[in-house]
């Protein structure tokens, strides 16, 4: 499959709480996050997402702050018995991408 990302994806520790935000619903998610860029995260999740739906997310971060942003799901997977979703921030405010990229810049200096 060819690649598509203007950012590049780094893996990420942490947890995800996503809340539906264009149906009313209040149901907190559980989620595995597997990669996350400044423009958007990678995960998987045991319940079914609807795609195009967004949802309000409290992302933790390494330095055990939390990110909110508003994600769109753009991108659904089954593999086993987890899905594989994808989704787009919406709504992420500059200091919140900011964070994002000096995490990245740091990552590649690693490497």
């Amino acid at each position: 499959m060819k690649e598509r990302r203007k950012f590049k994806r780094m893996g990420l520790e942490g947890a995800l709480v996503v809340k539906r935000l264009d149906n009313g619903s209040n149901e907190e998610i559980s989620i595995d996050i597997q990669d996350v860029s400044e423009t958007g995260i990678g995960f998987k999740c045991e319940k079914k997402l609807e795609l195009g739906a967004m949802y309000e997310a409290f992302l933790t971060i390494w330095t055990k702050e939390v990110i909110h942003a508003c994600l769109e799901i753009v991108r659904g997977e089954k593999e086993g018995d987890e899905l594989d979703y994808g989704a787009v921030f919406i709504g992420m405010s500059e200091i919140d991408v900011k964070r994002i990229q000096v995490y990245q810049t740091v990552e590649e200096f690693r490497e």
